[in-house]
């Protein structure tokens, strides 16, 4: 079954349910070590969720890096639009054990599989609880003074 949605139809479906399940979003979060996250998001409790999306199967076929996501994240989704055929993310390539799917549209998402929860050790929680925090307040400044913005974030 074909699908027409964009990486930002996916984005804005999986925030919504996100946001219902406790977890507040940042889209496009930069990681250490070059990454950056489509999506990672922390819960009352701290616990950071993270979301790679996906809107073909060439893009996550290609996708050999993410892995990497796993030392950012105490549970990781993939996010793939509604109508996309989902037999890869069942196979040991991409570690059904480990991960989670959801599907969305751009009105809304439904997890197919929920990610385990994996606790990230406490010091690298820190560093990235606090990049996600200022992330988060640096974008919320720029909204209210986009000339804050010529100041930067290191």
């Amino acid at each position: 079954m074909p699908h027409d949605l964009s990486a930002t139809d996916v984005l804005r479906g999986t925030c919504r349910w996100l946001l219902r399940a406790g977890v507040s979003p940042l889209a496009e979060v930069p990681l250490a070590g070059g990454r950056r996250a489509d999506i990672l998001g922390i819960d009352a409790a701290g616990r950071l969720t993270l979301v790679e999306i996906k809107v073909s199967l060439a893009d996550l076929r290609g996708d050999r890096k993410w892995p990497d996501y796993l030392d950012h994240c105490d549970r990781f989704f993939w996010a793939v639009p509604v109508g996309l055929p989902l037999a890869d993310l069942h196979t040991p390539p991409f570690r059904p054990e480990d991960t989670g799917v959801i599907v969305a549209d751009r009105f809304d998402a439904e997890s197919l599989r929920e990610a385990p929860w994996r606790p990230l050790n406490a010091a690298r929680r820190k560093a990235i609880t606090l990049n996600l925090a200022r992330r988060a307040s640096q974008r919320w400044l720029c909204l209210v003074d986009p000339e804050s913005a010529l100041i930067g974030l290191d």
